[in-house]
């Protein structure tokens, strides 16, 4: 499975205000911690004000990369800042995200094309309103979306699909209808990858750990195949892997083993 770490992202007091102070020993502990735990990707958001984001992603992007070699997510609504972070990015980077806004999806696929990197596409349309409900909704929203990629000879195994996990707090039918979706997209798209931030089902509910866990399970039952996440914790690395082990994705019990020989500490 395919961890996107979640960790430095500006929108979290704690990181913004080491942004905005400069406190780079504390973003590159988090790096470190999170690398260290077998994160295939970094998500990097600076979530400043638009007149200084570019900067300050740009320092954040560079203060990470001083410390280790884990590709970076490239985390920005703003195609000249993402623009402005590939050329500094030293591996083929993640770009997050995309999604059936028309005006979104010319100002990202050339970026895309042009250093042929991955991409979070969201099943919605940032340009309308309301947020799609259903699984039809969403996959109408993601058939547009790869027509566009297509048109663009982006291949289908570039695509990283967020199915959009909501809170099961305000929506008890939340999870389910993520499952549903992504049984379907896994039909549909069979290349693509299906990802998502696991933190939001658990949004306004006590012991979230647990529940954040208890998804992935079912998600990974469901076909997805990556998720956004903090891949620091022990108990969400023990569940994927004991899953993985139920479900016959585990050749002999050789992943299991092995990671239970270091305490389920990093995915391998």
């Amino acid at each position: 499975m395919i961890f996107i770490g979640e960790s430095i992202n500006g929108t979290r007091s704690a990181i913004k205000k080491a942004v905005l102070e400069r406190d780079a020993e504390y973003i590159q502990r988090i790096a470190i911690s999170q690398a260290e735990a077998g994160a295939d990707y970094l998500d990097v958001n600076a979530g400043t004000d638009p007149n200084r984001e570019t900067e300050d992603l740009l320092w954040l992007i560079e203060t990470v990369q001083a410390v280790v070699d884990v590709p970076i997510c490239i985390d920005s609504s703003t195609a000249s800042a993402i623009k402005a972070a590939m050329g500094v990015v030293r591996a083929t980077p993640m770009i997050n995200s995309i999604n059936g806004d028309s005006k979104r999806l010319e100002s990202f696929l050339p970026l895309i094309k042009e250093r042929n990197c991955p991409v979070i596409a969201l099943a919605m349309d940032e340009s309308k309103s309301d947020m799609p409900k259903t699984v039809a909704e969403r996959m109408v929203v993601l058939e547009k979306i790869f027509k566009a990629t297509r048109e663009m000879a982006i291949p289908d195994e570039k695509i990283f699909i967020d199915p959009l996990i909501m809170a099961v707090a305000t929506d008890q039918t939340a999870a389910k209808t993520v499952f549903e979706c992504i049984r379907t997209i896994r039909a549909t798209y069979p290349e693509a990858h299906i990802t998502g931030g696991l933190s939001n089902v658990s949004f306004g509910l006590p012991e979230r750990a647990l529940i954040n866990r208890t998804f992935l399970t079912l998600a990974l039952e469901a076909g997805m195949d990556s998720a956004v996440v903090n891949p620091s914790n022990v108990q969400l690395i023990e569940s994927l892997y004991a899953t993985e082990l139920l479900l016959s994705r585990d050749r002999f019990c050789r992943n299991y083993t092995k990671a239970s020989k270091t305490n389920f500490s990093r995915k391998n």
